[in-house]
């Protein structure tokens, strides 16, 4: 329960597009056709408002590759990276690797969802250059609003700093809420910010190496498409040009019917935890899969908890430390995106191992 894709079959749609292409027989070289860009194209018009053109796009082998090369290309070692945590952990890693300054700002826990406290993150934004933002977050799948948004665009924009905004989750935001892609809240935000996107997690086709970066700001853009082009570390293969095409072209139904199970998935973590283990304290998707538990009342150290989970009840769930230090210890993050009886399942497992 913690690697984070789903159970679910890729869909037919993609798998037929597949299919047809390996009948072609010639596996050689390829780049993405024309109508692979006015998929991706049509989708982010249609789904985030996002009027992009062909010359502001540029395909990613993968999100973490994605933001490693933004890193590498745009900022120099010794440099500040700001991240609000608990965060993904390759948001942490990737700047130390790096050789560059890891700055983070907690967010707050606010009426059961993560809220940014702006005072702490401009503070922390004046000894940075670029944030990575995580929109919607994970873990917890909490989904930033438009004055939360734009208030983080005017903090960066005042204080030099450029945001990569990772939004490989905004297709899998739940009804009752609505994703706002960073880009479009502000001139500001447009100003200084490189977008990821992908169809990876949606359709379950992360094995293909298929995202998309969307740059509007030309000098940004000329230096960062430059070093990808440059470098020639941004190519992609027949598959991932096949796969992402027809999900963004066919994909409409099927994702509706994908995230109407996971909101009862989720509504059945819910009501789960508060019949049987209401001590946890749960940060619940409002995009995406992913929940964040705190199980810090329920009177175990953060390692006889993972012992318990790991060799009592049989479930891997992400340790919460990894998400950013001790801070979040007896912390854990659970994929959701499973069928419901292995959901089931596995909270049984959990209640039991705590007994």
């Amino acid at each position: 329960m913690w690697v984070a894709d789903m159970d679910f079959r890729t869909p037919d749609f993609i798998m037929e597009a597949l299919r047809q292409r390996c009948e072609h027989e010639v596996l050689g070289y390829a780049l993405p056709p024309e109508s692979y860009w006015e998929a991706v194209c049509n989708w982010l018009l249609r789904h985030y408002n996002i009027n992009s053109s062909r010359e502001e796009l540029h395909f990613i082998p993968g999100i973490v590759s994605g933001i490693s090369f933004v890193l590498q290309a745009m900022t120099q070692p010794g440099e500040g990276v700001l991240v609000t945590t608990p965060v993904y952990p390759p948001f942490l890693n990737l700047p130390q690797d790096g050789h560059r300054q890891l700055v983070c700002s907690p967010l707050k826990i606010v009426d059961g969802r993560f809220a940014i406290d702006f005072e702490d993150l401009e503070w922390r934004a004046r000894q940075c250059r670029w944030m990575i933002l995580s929109n919607p977050h994970n873990p917890g799948g909490t989904v930033w609003g438009e004055e939360v948004l734009r208030r983080l665009a005017d903090i960066c924009y005042r204080n030099n700093v450029n945001v990569i905004a990772d939004e490989i989750h905004a297709d899998m935001t739940l009804s009752g809420h609505r994703h706002i892609s960073f880009s479009t809240v502000s001139q500001h935000a447009k100003d200084i910010s490189i977008t990821f996107m992908a169809p990876s997690k949606t359709f379950n086709m992360a094995g293909l190496g298929s995202s998309v970066c969307y740059c509007p700001n030309t000098s940004l853009r000329n230096r960062f498409f430059g070093y990808l082009d440059g470098y020639e570390v941004a190519g992609g293969n027949i598959f991932a040009y096949v796969g992402a095409e027809a999900a963004f072209t066919h994909g409409e139904e099927w994702l509706k019917q994908m995230l109407r199970y996971l909101e009862g998935n989720v509504a059945f973590l819910r009501d789960y935890l508060s019949a049987n283990l209401p001590q946890v304290k749960a940060v619940l998707p409002e995009a995406s899969y992913l929940a964040w538990l705190d199980f810090s009342d329920m009177g175990f150290q953060h390692d006889e908890l993972k012992d318990r989970f790991l060799n009592r009840a049989r479930v891997a769930m992400n340790d919460g430390t990894t998400f950013g230090g001790n801070n979040y210890r007896c912390r854990f993050r659970l994929n959701l995106g499973c069928p419901r009886s292995v959901l089931e399942d596995c909270l049984n497992r959990i209640c039991d191992a705590l007994k």
